[in-house]
């Protein structure tokens, strides 16, 4: 089944290419069912990257979803085109009186900066209030789900010595939870990010239950409210090459960095990446459309408490 999209969204003839199976605003006009209401709050710089690949890992399932963007309107995006904004993103105040079966929060790139200092942090913290009342199941990504956790929970986040940066093993903890049906007892993910979460915080909140773990890089995946909140700490949905880009821009730029770790071929950055975590990512976000959402979600959405 497809995810539906408007008709001109650049992220279409990407994935039509890759034989995903996607459905303009114009054919679902004639479908007599009701699709899974999805919002993407996109806080990534470069958006248009960061859509493709989370719509990517949301059209594994036979499941016909309906997409919104939506951005924060007290930060103006410096890397993705004001047309591209103007055509396919909301504001919270645009969609705050909707309801929604489900909900992203990205990551960002301001994990060097206290939560307070962030220019949308009021305007988020409004997000994850509403997020209580109007989505049933929400699904944060790296900063994002650090964000959530300081902001629900007081769970607070610690810099690092140095980027955690590649692909790194992680073990199930709870390996009867529907969110991790099918996964190997141990998986892969990537990591990119300067700050982290600590397991031993997760105990001033008994209600969040930590997932997954990696001995390298920590928490990697927690859920709250039997799954009405979903946490994970790294970056699944990223693409074969974006470990890589990041590190090359980087050297471009004059910033130090390392190689990300577990990541290139013979540990070379000129043999190019090993992509050993697709799977996971895709059953990830399978897992949760169809558990956690699908399955749990009032038929009428203004039922959603």
């Amino acid at each position: 089944m497809p995810i539906k999209i408007q008709n001109s969204l650049p992220a279409r003839a990407i994935l039509e290419d890759e034989n995903i199976f996607v459905m303009t605003e114009t054919r679902a006009l004639h479908q007599d069912i009701r699709p899974l209401k999805i919002v993407i709050l996109n806080l990534m710089p470069i958006k248009v990257v960061t859509e493709t690949q989370l719509l990517r890992c949301l059209s594994n399932t036979p499941l016909q979803i309906e997409i919104d963007l939506l951005q924060t309107s007290t930060h103006v995006s410096k890397n993705t085109p004001e047309e591209h904004l103007l055509n396919f993103y909301s504001v919270f105040d645009d969609i705050k009186d909707n309801r929604y079966d489900g909900m992203i929060i990205t990551g960002a790139p301001v994990e060097s900066m206290d939560y307070e200092d962030v220019d949308y942090w009021q305007e988020l913290c409004a997000i994850f209030e509403w997020t209580k009342t109007n989505v049933h199941s929400t699904f944060h990504i790296c900063w994002g789900a650090q964000a959530a956790l300081y902001y629900h929970f007081g769970i607070r986040k610690y810099p690092l010595p140095k980027k955690m940066f590649g692909i790194f093993e992680h073990k199930i903890l709870n390996p009867s939870s529907r969110l991790v049906r099918g996964f190997d007892d141990v998986f892969c993910a990537p990591h990119s990010r300067n700050s982290e979460v600590r397991l031993k915080d997760f105990r001033k909140a008994p209600q969040v239950k930590v997932m997954a773990t990696s001995d390298e890089a920590g928490v990697y995946l927690a859920s709250a409210g039997r799954g009405r909140q979903i946490f994970v700490f790294g970056h699944p949905e990223y693409d074969a090459d974006t470990l890589s880009n990041e590190y090359f821009r980087d050297l471009g730029r004059g910033i130090p960095i390392e190689p990300p770790v577990h990541y290139f071929r013979d540990n070379d950055p000129e043999k190019g990446p090993v992509v050993s975590w697709r799977s996971h990512a895709n059953l990830l976000y399978t897992n949760w459309l169809n558990y956690y959402v699908y399955q749990t979600t009032p038929y009428n959405l203004n039922s959603i408490k």
